[in-house]
């Protein structure tokens, strides 16, 4: 396979991905803030977002010091052609890639997501106003998950589905760190609210987050206690998210790409299986949750750097 449609393949999933987890963590800040207390300002409710993206710097240069308002993050999370994260960018560039690739992968898919960015595009030619925003985000996470489903469907099992998993499952362990990294910390509760319905509600948004509030509901029932959604969202192996399910679904990957274990990839992976085999929650939170989870993001960053450059060793251009 030629290394140009390997990283084509590989970006392409993580863009659709990206694109797909943006567009579920506004849905449910949406639906946080009618719950939100009612002192908090603009920017206590929406920094947050922009943390996870790492998008702060690229808005205060945008919109200035001290501007964080709702409009204004819905326009820059959503359209902003200058923000590389926002769902119009992802989209734009997970339809690009596809196209590169556009001979290994099915009509199926080429046909969603060149249909998806179109109705996109049109969509986001007027600014995005909150009482559709709802919607908006809803079509993209259900054209993401169809997508998914046709790609498991109709791609021909090999080098490219295995490029397009790897991307896909790196994807989501480092959107899952970056949500609890940064939720955590924030929605973690005072003694005075333990308990309390808005206590619930923000632990709650936080699973919605990774899409695991009823599978956790599922396996603990006394509530939402730190140390639990801490084990569920990194250990659980069952768990689609969580970062010991998607480590383990990136060695399959990885394997199914032809990358051999003489090279980098392998070699960066295992210190992301090294980092969750023997742990536990209760170990990590003596050591530190953040700089656990700071530490994985790191390891997940050079994961990356290591795949793209085997790809430009291993699938060498063909005449």
């Amino acid at each position: 396979m030629l290394s140009r449609i390997a990283d084509s393949i590989y970006w392409m999933s993580r863009y659709l991905e990206r694109a797909g987890d943006t567009a579920r963590l506004m849905e449910i800040n949406l639906l946080y803030l009618l719950e939100a207390e009612e002192d908090m300002s603009e920017g206590d409710k929406w920094r947050p977002l922009l943390s996870i993206t790492s998008a702060e710097t690229a808005f205060s240069g945008l919109y200035g010091e001290g501007q964080l308002t709702q409009g204004r993050v819905l326009q820059f999370m959503t359209a902003e052609k200058s923000n590389g994260n926002s769902i119009r960018t992802c989209l734009r560039l997970a339809r690009e890639n596809a196209r590169i690739a556009r001979d290994r992968i099915s009509r199926e898919m080429w046909e969603a997501i060149n249909e998806l960015w179109l109705n996109v595009d049109q969509q986001l030619k007027t600014p995005l106003h909150p009482l559709r925003a709802s919607q908006f985000f809803s079509l993209v996470r259900s054209e993401v998950a169809r997508f998914h489903g046709l790609t498991s469907t109709t791609m021909m099992r090999g080098e490219a589905f295995g490029f397009y998993r790897l991307g896909t499952f790196l994807e989501q362990a480092d959107m899952t760190a970056r949500i609890l990294d940064v939720k955590y910390h924030l929605l973690l509760p005072d003694l005075n609210l333990v308990g309390s319905a808005l206590d619930y509600y923000q632990w709650a948004a936080l699973l919605k987050s990774l899409s695991g509030y009823e599978a956790f509901r599922r396996k603990y029932h006394a509530g939402f206690r730190p140390m639990d959604v801490v084990e569920f969202t990194i250990f659980e192996q069952e768990f689609p998210r969580s970062l010991a399910y998607t480590v383990k679904r990136m060695h399959r990957a990885l394997a199914d790409t032809g990358i051999t274990g003489k090279q980098r990839s392998p070699i960066a992976l295992e210190r992301l299986e090294a980092m969750l085999a023997g742990n536990s929650a209760e170990q990590i939170f003596s050591t530190g949750l953040h700089e656990f989870l700071e530490e994985f993001l790191a390891a997940i960053a050079a994961l990356n750097q290591a795949a793209q450059a085997d790809f430009l060793d291993t699938h060498m251009e063909e005449p």
